[in-house]
């Protein structure tokens, strides 16, 4: 391996989008893929053992969240700058990413043109996220003054932990319980008693309601973006 090439470690649970990524950043002169990992505990271990440059991170991955693996490395004194690479809306998750401790976040649909990019400004110790971002990020720290008791309800990210947010955003997406179970790679039970924490911190009595609500904010965040 070049040493004059920065190590880039990627954690991914999809083995065609893991070899595609690869290829990509491996044809930069000046970066190379050091290793790889489709899970967050054997992905600790390695980066570990290999202590790249910088880490690319999906937020869904086969045992847990990616951002869980973001808050262990952090917790864990391990500063390598992390890029959350995600399918999942950079609305909802890019600034729950940035505060686990990730220097900058880029949706999956961007990757081909912004991945480089992106990895060689938080390498410089910068952080990257889109201007749209940037600009939402910006608006709520001016806002967030005016908050009252009330604006919990409506705002389902300001209660809920980043797996149960990432579990009522597929509801409200349509996804049923199997659905959900097979999309994050865990057992059917489990989603029922993610749905049962979601209730209880939303102060919903029913499965109806919870559906109800999951279904209106997606169609909220949907429409900010129109």
């Amino acid at each position: 391996m070049n040493s004059k090439k920065s190590k880039v470690f990627i954690v991914d649970d999809h083995p065609i989008f893991r070899k595609g990524l690869i290829q990509l950043i491996n044809e930069e002169k000046d970066m190379e893929v050091c290793g790889e990992a489709e899970d967050a505990f054997s992905a600790a271990k390695k980066i570990k053992q290999l202590m790249p440059d910088v880490i690319i991170a999906d937020i869904t991955l086969k045992d847990a969240s990616g951002l869980e693996l973001v808050k262990f490395l952090t917790e864990s004194n391990i500063n390598i700058p992390v890029l959350v690479l995600s399918m999942h809306d950079e609305k909802i998750f890019a600034e729950r990413s940035l505060k686990a401790g990730a220097r900058g976040y880029i949706m999956k649909q961007e990757m081909s043109e912004k991945v480089t990019m992106a990895l060689r400004q938080i390498m410089a110790g910068k952080i990257y996220v889109s201007e749209a971002v940037n600009e939402r990020i910006l608006t709520s720290l001016i806002n967030r003054g005016d908050k009252n008791g009330d604006v919990y309800i409506s705002n389902p990210e300001d209660l809920l932990t980043d797996r149960e947010l990432e579990i009522f955003r597929l509801m409200g997406k349509g996804f049923k319980r199997n659905d959900i179970a097979k999309f994050l790679n865990i057992n059917v039970n489990t989603v029922g008693t993610y749905r049962e924490r979601i209730k209880e911190k939303l102060n919903i009595s029913s499965s109806n309601e919870l559906m109800a609500m999951a279904v209106s904010w997606v169609r909220k965040i949907e429409k900010e973006d129109e």
